[in-house]
């Protein structure tokens, strides 16, 4: 009983509410008969702070006050030279920061806070897996947070190809290369014969579907937050010529008869690594899959005269063109891999990171001709660019699980 207040005094104060208790179902039934379930209003679309959105439908906004407020800059010593736009002279370098998500229906798409950042993820592991368009957004995380403090120890945990820990937060971020997710190596028909030689085959690639790479398969027992992605290579004649040097599945140590194609082989690697992770994942672990980076090849692919030279993000309309599988353009495959992620993630326990239709509008933010190779670069981001977004993204989805 609180101190100064006598039995009788709370007795008087029980029996004045007695009649409010009484009333108290009638004015709910009478609320509920105004405001029938179906359209009760949803209240956490108004409280600040609380608000639903759905990030990966929306348009990019001009925001003149972004270029003026950078996070990092070129002088960032981990942006691969490739993805320097602004110190390898791309003419837009700076002005395609000019712009903001802004998801359908909501407010603009939050900042990552590197302080805020650093501070709720004190003693936490973060890991990318995937390939060189998860490098990007690695890439662009630590840039950000290193913008705020240079206490950094450079290390390589699990496995991982690069690595970081921030020393004053305990934060570790590390990024493990893997092209499919799966092991795969080299394979050549054998003298003695066997299942794939019957069929014609002389050489390839052997693609093991349950067992994942060595670069990250002690990634889950470290780290506290994954995020995860694949695709790219999947469907890349260039790397896995289908004559000359196809990908040829193994399950169980035996290759798998009759022979799958590339599509089949990424659904059946995508079932046995959700599970791998699923298993293998620290308690409380969260676990994110990025959906498809999009390309913006125009006038031909990477080998065949493809090049992106816009300066301004591209129109709804001239998405559709490029990317609509029934034109079947020549980066259509963005969405096909999208069907099969998102087909093998419905049941499972993972997070879905989608930044497939933001960047879809972005062919102005690739390092093209300033990118060092031989034909323009319009796979890969610049940096500073759409990544750093990406990670607004990742902090935003972040806070609501902690939340």
């Amino acid at each position: 009983m609180p101190p100064g207040r006598s039995p009788v005094a709370v007795l008087r104060r029980r029996r004045a509410l007695l009649p409010l208790v009484l009333l108290l179902p009638l004015v709910l039934l009478i609320l509920i008969l105004i405001f029938p379930p179906h359209s009760v209003p949803a209240l956490v679309n108004v409280v600040p702070g609380l608000q639903t959105c759905d990030y990966s439908s929306g348009e990019w906004v001009p925001d003149a006050s972004a270029e003026s407020h950078l996070r990092y800059d070129h002088t960032c010593k981990e942006i691969f030279k490739g993805w320097n736009c602004v110190g390898n002279g791309k003419r837009n370098g700076r002005a395609l920061l000019r712009w903001r998500w802004k998801p359908a229906g909501c407010e603009l798409l939050p900042r990552l806070d590197p302080l805020l950042f650093l501070q709720r993820h004190r003693n936490t592991n973060i890991g990318f897996v995937g390939d060189s368009l998860n490098r990007n957004m690695f890439v662009s995380l630590v840039c950000m947070l290193r913008g705020v403090t240079g206490e950094v120890r450079k290390w390589r945990p699990a496995g991982a190809d690069r690595g970081f820990t921030f020393l004053r937060y305990n934060l570790t971020l590390s990024y493990h290369r893997t092209n499919l997710l799966v092991r795969y190596g080299r394979w050549s028909a054998s003298s003695n014969g066997g299942p794939l030689e019957s069929l014609g085959f002389k050489q390839g690639y052997r693609v093991d579907v349950d067992i994942p790479d060595q670069t990250w398969a002690e990634a889950p027992s470290f780290h506290d937050v994954l995020i995860f992605n694949t695709g790219h290579w999947w469907l890349a004649p260039s790397k896995f010529d289908p004559i000359q040097s196809p990908m040829l599945f193994f399950e169980k140590g035996t290759p798998i008869i009759p022979p799958l194609l590339p599509p089949a082989g990424l659904d059946l690697a995508l079932k046995h690594m959700i599970t791998f992770v699923n298993k293998a994942m620290r308690p409380n672990g969260v676990k994110f899959f990025r959906t498809q980076s999009p390309r913006h090849f125009e006038g031909g692919d990477w080998d065949d005269g493809g090049s992106c030279q816009r300066d301004q993000p591209m129109s709804s309309e001239e998405v559709e063109e490029l990317f609509s599988l029934e034109n079947n353009g020549t980066n259509a495959e963005v969405r096909l891999v999208n069907q099969h992620l998102l087909k093998a993630l419905e049941q499972s326990t993972f997070r879905v990171l989608n930044v497939t239709h933001m960047s879809e509008f972005r062919a102005d933010a690739h390092p093209s001709t300033t990118g060092g190779k031989k034909h323009d670069d319009c796979m890969h981001w610049c940096l500073p660019g759409p990544t750093d977004t990406w990670n607004d993204l990742l902090a935003t989805n972040l806070a609501a699980i902690e939340s």
